[in-house]
């Protein structure tokens, strides 16, 4: 059992009879009445984000969750295959269970997150940033500005759709945030 004082962003708690990953909480003490703790919570099954409070020192059951690192291999009827990078066995994981499929590449290190009691997938996280090179996106014209936050739609090799600003061009390799699919950086070679 914890409490929360144990809280911390990424801990994952039973809660209601399912599986909670805590996103976001905060220690309120306000000057009239007792202590609490505001929390963002997402659902492991659905993904569903909800926003609960907890009475301080409130126990909650901490679900035992393994992060393992496994690599994606390819995409099939059956769902997203990767390979465990340490036991070389594959598993099957579902498109619900992967944050942001549209950004996997062929051979990309993943952390996969197991219950460790029942050995299930709970979800796959995307390492934060991955270098992705623009296979189609309008050129650029020069002085086309009317502000410096002037972005447009890119292609990458995934297929997948990225606002990048006006100087990038196909064939350039960029850096991408997959927390908000967010354009970065440019990378040289």
């Amino acid at each position: 059992m914890a409490t929360t004082a144990d809280f911390r962003n990424g801990m994952c708690i039973e809660y209601n009879g399912q599986l909670f990953f805590i996103i976001q909480f905060q220690h309120v003490k306000p000057g009239k009445g007792p202590a609490f703790v505001r929390t963002k919570l997402k659902n492991v099954s659905t993904g569903k984000v909800i926003d609960n409070t907890f009475s301080s020192g409130h126990k909650v059951t901490e679900a035992r969750v393994e992060r393992r690192p496994h690599q994606y291999l390819y995409k099939d009827d059956m769902g997203y295959h990767f390979m465990n990078s340490e036991t070389f066995e594959q598993v099957n994981i579902g498109e619900e269970l992967v944050e942001s499929p549209h950004l996997l590449k062929e051979g990309l290190e993943v952390e996969v997150v197991y219950h460790a009691d029942t050995e299930t997938p709970l979800m796959v996280n995307l390492p934060q940033f991955i270098t992705y090179e623009v296979t189609y996106t309008e050129p650029g014209v020069r002085g086309d500005t009317s502000s410096t936050n002037s972005l447009k739609p890119a292609t990458v090799d995934t297929g997948a759709t990225i606002m990048v600003p006006l100087f990038v061009n196909t064939g350039d390799n960029i850096k991408v945030d997959t927390r908000d699919q967010s354009y970065v950086e440019r990378v040289k070679e």
